[in-house]
């Protein structure tokens, strides 16, 4: 049959060259006692309660994530997403034995940087030769012994392919003949489906969807699972329930197929428009049906690898209502939908760890479906923008562990598609967080309180300097810390307060400063309607001033609206959005109002009389 997208060598050519940077290491090849470790730890966070949905912003509307999380990490470090800062939990280290978290949670948190650091070392090990040409040998052999019929897609038995020279941790043998047999890796697995044409999954840029509108317009989505590999009987190990670890030795493969998709190309991008709500840019980088555009990282990631944070997920297919199904490739249903990961260095690699929670009755169930099921966790990747590359489909098993290297996460879109049982990731991360640590906000609050000035006798006031680009630059940390920092940290409640007491003290001296810069904008204001001010430098200032207080007074509206709408309200009182900082007009320890109109109106009538 003649597929859309070129010839089956140009097809093998794009497998070949377009997933290259995902690498995957099987349960069964990390320390048994790291599993313990971390499976223990994932289940004490869940336990008490550190995993929740965020109250996030997409295209100007709140919305809660279907899928719960919590930040662990470096001390003082953040990480940013659809308009909302994560503070981190702090992970806690040989030398970093804090006291601001209970015995319980400061061994999940140590836990937690035992596999962040063997993430560090692992990774850079792991060269692309070594670690990916089998699986795209077996792909390839998937595609060359897989033919389809028009309208009805068949899978059968993959033949075995030869491995490469370097097959990495491929499990190979040599046969009798001199031949090398490869058969199936026990580290390395992926599964594969490809549409006849894939729709774009962004209105990213219009004149590229327009050149292709009447290629794609009559266009029906097909799929194809191409070499989906089932597991041999998985068995539990250790003390710990729930872990389901594949055979050293196992070799067992079997494939399915699917039906065929019969849906319009133009109408699955429609019904992926209300869904995608999960690690999308923010608004001004956005675009169209649900897949964020990258925003790119002012630094690259160079020498060894050092995640500095780590996003915990928890999703309950059971619990997650209305999941949407992938529109492209007929992949399932999806948890995440497509996306790219943001805020990261760039060219910096993520390493996620999987592990799925099975009940007493599905541990012990047989695995003759094997890992390849339905019922398993996968991810599915594809190209950013590309309309011909087939995607691909990841199986995990629990405890299986992927790395997204090199430019994969800016070149290709993933997604997370919903296994049967409850599931926990661990995704480990180098997060560009030039402007998100408490070191780099501290020292803008130094900076900005340079320029006020205290009579030690008196304990006057005064401002050093009243020129246009000094003013401009502390009302823009002002606003700063307000507004990316302080209201960014209330409006997720109280929580961080019921885990952990790191941020408390930070916290609480950040507000101090902020009311600082209420005082210096007070003595800003006083000295635009001095009325002895040269008109020139008056008016600069006037202008300045009339800037920053119009910006302020947006933002807190804007965030008083997200405190009080009704998705905030649905929260319980421990997690509900606090609107703070507030205060009454006249309350005596403030130097200006909450609400700024009237000072705004001044300042204006100021310069309407200039």
């Amino acid at each position: 049959m003649k597929r859309s997208g070129g010839s089956e060598s140009e097809k093998r050519r794009k497998w070949e060259t377009s997933y290259s940077g995902l690498a995957l290491r099987r349960s069964c090849s990390l320390p048994e006692e790291l599993h313990g470790r971390v499976e223990a730890a994932l289940l004490t966070l869940r336990r008490r309660g550190c995993f929740l949905r965020d109250l996030v912003k997409v295209r100007d509307r709140d919305v809660f994530t279907a899928v719960s999380r919590v930040l662990l990490g470096q001390p003082g470090t953040t990480y940013r997403y659809l308009d909302t800062r994560l503070f981190t939990i702090p992970w806690h280290t040989d030398e970093q034995r804090g006291s601001c978290c209970d015995p319980d949670l400061s061994a999940a948190c140590k836990a937690l940087w035992e596999l962040n650091c063997f993430f560090c070392s692992d990774v850079g090990d792991r060269k692309e030769g070594d670690v990916f040409k089998q699986c795209r040998k077996e792909l390839v052999g998937a595609i060359e012994s897989k033919p389809s019929v028009e309208g009805d897609t068949e899978s059968k038995d993959s033949e075995e392919s030869k491995p490469s020279d370097d097959g990495g941790d491929s499990e190979s043998k040599q046969s009798e003949e001199g031949e090398t047999e490869s058969k199936h890796s026990d580290d390395w697995d992926i599964e594969s489906k490809h549409s006849e044409e894939e729709g774009p999954s962004s209105k990213q840029d219009a004149a590229w969807e327009s050149r292709h509108s009447d290629e794609m317009g009559d266009m029906k989505t097909k799929q194809t699972e191409l070499g989906s590999p089932t597991g041999s009987k998985q068995h539990s190990e250790g003390k710990h329930t729930g872990w389901k670890h594949r055979p050293a030795g196992s070799t067992e493969t079997e494939t399915t197929g699917l039906g065929p998709q019969e849906q319009p190309v133009a109408e699955l991008k429609h019904s992926l428009s209300g869904y995608h709500i999960e690690d999308e840019e923010d608004e001004d980088q956005q675009s169209g049906q649900g897949c964020s555009n990258l925003n790119p990282a002012k630094t690259s990631c160079p020498g060894p690898t050092q995640f500095n944070v780590t996003l915990l997920n928890y999703m309950d297919p059971a619990a997650m209502s209305q999941l949407k199904e992938e529109p492209y490739y007929g992949m399932g249903k999806m948890a995440v939908g497509w996306h790219h990961d943001e805020n990261l260095v760039s060219l910096s690699p993520v390493a996620v760890y999987s592990y799925s929670c099975h009940d007493d009755d599905k541990a012990g169930v047989s695995s003759e479906e094997g890992p390849a099921e339905k019922g398993c966790w996968r991810i599915g990747l594809k190209v950013a923008w590309d309309i011909h590359t087939p995607g691909l489909t990841l199986p995990l098993q629990s405890g299986d562990s992927y790395y997204l290297r090199d430019d994969l996460n800016r070149t290709h879109q993933h997604c997370v598609l919903a296994g049967d049982s409850a599931r926990f990731s661990s995704t480990h991360r180098v997060a560009e967080c030039s402007t998100g640590t408490l070191d780099y906000i501290q020292s803008r609050c130094r900076e900005a309180l340079s320029n006020l000035s205290t009579d030690p006798e008196t304990g006057t006031h005064s401002l050093l300097s009243l020129l246009p680009a000094t003013l401009q630059g502390y009302e823009e940390i002002h606003n700063e810390v307000e507004f990316e920092w302080l209201r960014q940290y209330w409006f997720q409640g109280q929580r961080y307060t019921r885990f952990c007491s790191w941020w408390a003290r930070p916290m609480g001296q950040l507000e101090n400063d902020w009311r600082e810069m209420e005082l210096m904008t007070q003595l800003l204001l006083a000295a635009v309607e001095e009325e002895g001010q040269p008109e020139e430098g008056r008016r600069e200032m006037a202008e300045t001033l009339l800037t920053a207080l119009t910006d302020r007074q947006q933002h807190r509206q804007t965030w008083r609206d997200r405190c009080h709408s009704s998705l905030a309200q649905t929260l319980p009182p421990e997690e509900a959005p606090v609107d703070r900082p507030f205060w009454a007009d006249d309350d005596p320890s403030m130097p200006l109002p909450f609400d700024l109109a009237d000072i705004i109106n001044r300042v204006e009538s100021l310069l309407w009389r200039m």
